[in-house]
Formats: C-alpha cells, structure tokens, sequence
C-alpha cells in the first residue's frame, strides 16, 4: 500500500524521493545506447509515431516549443526545422547525461541556432507563464513521481491556444497482442538490454514503468482534471503506444 511519500518504481515500492535518483540511475546507465535501443526495441517503429506527433502538434514557422523528457533530441530536431530562424526550441530533460547525448547529437546535425538546453523537473517547470505554442513530452511522463503537478505546470507554461501533446507507451486493445506484448517486454527486453548496452535491469524497469502507466482512458481523464480543454487521444499500434493531445482553453 503506498502513501503520499511513497510511489512506485517499476513494481517495486519505494520512497518518492528516492524514486528520482531511481529514475536518474536508469537513464544515466541507458544514455549513451538510448537511440541504438531505442530502434532495436522498437524495430524502427518509433520513428513513426514520432513522426505523427509532429504532425498532429499544429506548430508552424516561429512558434515556441518545449520538449520535456526530449532526452536525444529527435522530436527537438523536427520541432527546430519547421520553428525557423524566427522560432524557439527548448529541449528539456531532468536528466543531465540524456541532455548531454541529445545536444552532442543535435550539433553535430547542424542544429544550433534556435534550440535551447535546459535541465529541468517536469512537475515544476522553470518557464514563464503563457510561453510556448506546443508542449511534447515523449516516452516521459511515465517516469515522473506526480504526473499530476507535471500536467499542471505544462498548462501553466503553454500559451492561450497551445497545445500538449503526450506521446506514452499505453495498454494494447486486444488481450491477444497484450499477451504477446508482455512476453516480449519481460523476455526480450531484459535480453538485448544485457546484448547491446550491458544492462538487463534498466530495461526490465522500462517494461515494468509502462505496465504502472494510466491506461488511455486514465490519462485523458487527468488532462482534463488539469485544466486542459478538448482532450483525446489516438492509439498506434494496436494500442502499444497512444498519443493525447490537449488544448489550453
């Protein structure tokens, strides 16, 4: 039974400060592999949903956008193009060795004159009130201790207008493929964690995080207990992954 101070890490129970360092310890062993496992995991598929993301995100030539959890960039990287020398990117992420990959890997794309680096918590972010024109947070949101004062700081920092867009691994449709699904996540994962970035662990936690994520349904209800208007969502891939968008009223 957990409490106020206690929360969940993976499945396992543990202090809500402790979580942080957790969380911190999987990504600081995970960072410099992120992308290669990122397309092993996957099969390249992310790509995609990524790639609907952006175009569901409605920004356009001189918008700002912050990407929290943007870790190695790649959602960054499209919002920078499309934003222009006019327009503003933030990639922000609590986690200073994610952040370090994703600007390396940005530079060296040639990507450096309308981005921003910032380390920040998602559940108290250190922007103006009524900032950005879209808000992303992709693969993120179900590693932060309260989801809940994560989504009430986003509202708070997007414009009048601005949209949230939540990309999250979430609950598969069919038993069949949520079946499969898990013996693929508590079987293989832990296998090419070990394979490819010599850590089994962290990826048995990342299959054990989705598994503790608000299902679709869950998820848009707390957007709309946060303030945001219109709410939805749109699954891929038979519900593995969904995207929720949210607008400020």
């Amino acid at each position: 039974m957990s409490d106020e101070n206690t929360t969940h890490f993976g499945y396992k129970t543990v202090g809500t400060d402790e979580k942080v360092k957790l969380v911190a310890g999987v990504f600081h062993s995970v960072a410099a592999k992120y992308d290669l496992m990122n397309d092993l995991m996957s099969a390249g598929v992310h790509r995609l949903w990524k790639r609907f993301t952006i175009e569901l995100s409605g920004v356009r030539p001189g918008n700002k956008v912050l990407d929290i959890a943007g870790g190695t960039g790649d959602l960054t990287a499209k919002f920078s193009r499309i934003v222009g020398s006019e327009g503003k990117v933030v990639l922000a992420d609590i986690n200073e060795s994610m952040l370090r990959v994703g600007r390396d890997k940005l530079i060296d794309h040639g990507i450096v004159n309308n981005v921003d680096y910032v380390q920040a918590n998602a559940e108290c972010l250190p922007f103006p009130d009524n900032y950005f024109d879209c808000v992303s947070i992709a693969f993120g949101l179900r590693n932060v201790t309260d989801k809940d004062a994560a989504l009430r700081s986003m509202l708070r920092v997007l414009k009048p207008g601005g949209r949230l867009l939540v990309l999250e691994f979430s609950k598969p449709q069919s038993q069949a493929l949520g079946k499969l699904y898990d013996l693929y996540s508590f079987s293989a994962l832990p296998v090419l964690g070990k394979l490819f970035a010599n850590d089994s662990e962290s990826y048995r936690y990342l299959a054990e995080s989705i598994r503790m994520h608000p299902d679709q349904e869950t998820l848009k209800t707390m957007m709309t207990s946060a303030g945001f208007a219109r709410s939805e969502f749109f699954n891929m891939t038979g519900g593995i992954v969904a995207l929720h968008r949210g607008i400020k009223a």
